[in-house]
C-alpha cells in the first residue's frame, strides 16, 4: 500500500463513497463514526493522512484537530478538511484548527486525489528525513543548530500589475516584511535573488497566465536547482478545479480557489513556512552528519572511512579511462618525541598545521586524508609517476623548511616527514588493484623511514596481474608502529 488513510465522518454514506475512492487509489483505508473512535484507532496505528467532516455540530473536531497537532506524536499527520461548506469563515475555522486543507463539497475527485497524493509526498519525505535525523542521533550526532529567526524570503509571482500590487499590501501586512515582485518570465533567471526564495506565491487568479504557462512555470521551479525546495503556493479561480488537480501533481505544495481573506492567507502562507523551514533544518542537521562522520574532528580532513570509498572511485574511474592515478602515504617523523616532549596539544597543532599544508599545496581533485594518527593519505587522479615524485618532493621541502608554531611559549617546531609514493600501471597485460597500490605506497614509506626520515621512496616494482574486486584494506600489514 502506498499510505494510510483514516477517514472521520458521521455519515455512513460519506464514509463509504471516500473509503471507495481511497481503496480504487490502492491506499490501506481504515473508516470511523467519531472523534473518540479515531483517537483509539490513532494510538494503536498511525495514519499517514486523516480525512475528517468537520461539519458534524455533535463532534468536536475542531478540537480533535487541534489535540494531534499539538502532539510530537501525531502532528505530522497530513488533515483535510471534507464536506465543509464552502466559506471563508469555515474554511479559516479548520484551516486554524490545524488543517493541511479544506475540500468544500461538491468533492472534486481529481482535486482529492491529487491533494492526498501531494501531502502523501511531503509526509514521506518528512519521514525518510526524520528517520535519517533519528540514526544521526542515535550515533550521537546531537543537532545544535538554532532555530531559524530571520525573515522568510517570499516571491510574488504576477503578470498582472495591478493585481501584484494590491497582493503584495495584502501580504506585507500580514507578514510585515518586503515582498519580492516578480513576473512568471524573470522568475526562470537563475540569480541570487530567486536561489533565496522560500515560497513563491504564483497568481494565477487573473487571465494573464494560462493554464499551460502555469503547468510549465510550476515544473520548472521545482527542478531548478536554485529553486526546487522553495515551497510555492498557487492562487487560482475558483471553478478550475482540473488545472488546481494538475498543478499539485506538477509539485505545488498548497494552492488557493477562489477568493481568499488576508487572515486564510496568512494561515497558509505561515504553514508552508514552518513545515519548508523544518524540512531545511532535517537537511542542514543530515549534512552536518554526514560532514562530521566522513572527516577528522582535529584535523577537518577527509577520515579513513571516506578514504576507503572514494579512493575505490578514483581507481574505477583511471582503469576505465586509462590514466594513471599515484598514491603517497606520508608520516611525521619521530612524531611520538613531539607528543612525549611538548604535550599533546603541541601534537595536535603540528598536525591540524600539516593538514593545512596539505590542503594549501594540492589540487581541489586530489583527496587529501588523515588515515590514522600521524599518518596521511594523498590520491593524486590523472597524474604521472614523475608528478607524483615532483609534488613529493615539494611537500617534502615545504614541510621542512618552515617551523611548525606549537603554542604555550615554546619556539616553533622543525619538523619532517617520510613519503612513499606509488603509481598505477596502465600496462595491456597489468592491472593494479588499489589494494596491490596501497600496499606499495605502505611499503615505499617503510623505506624512507628505514632510510633516516625526511625522505622520499618511490615504488616502482611492476604490479601483479588483478582482476579482483577493489579492495582498500587500510591497516599494516604487521600492526608494527611507524616510529
Amino acid at each position: 500500500m502506498s499510505g494510510k488513510i483514516l477517514i472521520v465522518d458521521k455519515v455512513s454514506t460519506n464514509r463509504i463513497v471516500l473509503r471507495v475512492k481511497m481503496l480504487a487509489a490502492k491506499y490501506d483505508v481504515e473508516a470511523v463514526a467519531t472523534c473518540a473512535e479515531a483517537a483509539a484507532r490513532i494510538a494503536t496505528d498511525l495514519p499517514d493522512l486523516i480525512l475528517i467532516n468537520l461539519t458534524d455540530p455533535s463532534e468536536d473536531g475542531h478540537s480533535f484537530c487541534r489535540t494531534l497537532r499539538s502532539d510530537p506524536d501525531t502532528g505530522h499527520i497530513a488533515i483535510i478538511s471534507v464536506g465543509a461548506t464552502n466559506s471563508t469563515m469555515s474554511r479559516f475555522g479548520a484551516l486554524d484548527a490545524g488543517a493541511d486543507d479544506v475540500l468544500p463539497r461538491p468533492i472534486s475527485d481529481s482535486l482529492l486525489l491529487a491533494r492526498v497524493r501531494s501531502l502523501m509526498r511531503r509526509r514521506n519525505l518528512s519521514r525518510e528525513l526524520q528517520m535519517r535525523d533519528g540514526t544521526n542521533r542515535n550515533f550521537g550526532l546531537e543537532e545544535t543548530r538554532a532555530p531559524r529567526i530571520a525573515p522568510a524570503a517570499i516571491t510574488l509571482l504576477s503578470d498582472c500589475p495591478n493585481a501584484a500590487a494590491a497582493r503584495t499590501m495584502q501580504l506585507q501586512t500580514g507578514m510585515n516584511q518586503r515582498i519580492r515582485v516578480s513576473t512568471s518570465d524573470c522568475a526562470l533567471i537563475d540569480d541570487d535573488r530567486a536561489g533565496k526564495t522560500d515560497l513563491f506565491i504564483i497568481d494565477g487568479s487573473t487571465a494573464h497566465l494560462s493554464a499551460g504557462q502555469l503547468f510549465r512555470l510550476v515544473a520548472d521551479l521545482r527542478a531548478r536547482e536554485s529553486t526546487r525546495l522553495s515551497a510555492q503556493l498557487i492562487l487560482l479561480p475558483r471553478q478550475h478545479t482540473e488545472t488546481a488537480a494538475m498543478l499539485l501533481d506538477l509539485g505545488a505544495d498548497d494552492l488557493i480557489l477562489g477568493d481568499v481573506t488576508p487572515d486564510e492567507l496568512m494561515l497558509r502562507v505561515r504553514s508552508l513556512l514552518r513545515h519548508k523551514f523544518n524540512q531545511d533544518r532535517l537537511r542542514d542537521t543530515l549534512r552536518d552528519g554526514f560532514h562530521a562522520a566522513m572527516t577528522d574532528p582535529l584535523t577537518g580532513l577527509y577520515n579513513r572511512r571516506y578514504a576507503e570509498t572514494h579512493l575505490r572511485q578514483i581507481a574505477e574511474k583511471a582503469h576505465a579511462s586509462g590514466c594513471h592515478y599515484g598514491l603517497m602515504m606520508i608520516d611525521i617523523d619521530h612524531f611520538k618525541r613531539i607528543n612525549d616532549g611538548f604535550g599533546h596539544t603541541a601534537g595536535d597543532r603540528v598536525l591540524c598545521g600539516l593538514a593545512d599544508r596539505l590542503l594549501q599545496n594540492f589540487r581541489p581533485e586530489d583527496l587529501v586524508a588523515r588515515i590514522g594518527g600521524e599518518e596521511f593519505l594523498i590520491a593524486m587522479p590523472r597524474t604521472t609517476l614523475e608528478e607524483v615524485k615532483a609534488a613529493a618532493q615539494r611537500l617534502r621541502r615545504l614541510v621542512n623548511i618552515r617551523p611548525f608554531p606549537i603554542g604555550d611559549g615554546n619556539n616553533d617546531l622543525h619538523v619532517t616527514i617520510s613519503v612513499g609514493v606509488a603509481v598505477d600501471s596502465q600496462k595491456p597485460d597489468e592491472l593494479t588493484s588499489l589494494g596491490d597500490l596501497f600496499k606499495r605506497a605502505d611499503a615505499a614509506l617503510y623505506v624512507a623511514k628505514a632510510n633516516g626520515r625526511d625522505a622520499i621512496s618511490v615504488s616502482q616494482t611492476a604490479a601483479r596481474h588483478c582482476r579482483e574486486a577493489l579492495a582498500l584494506p587500510l591497516k599494516r600489514q604487521n600492526g608494527a608502529p611507524l616510529n
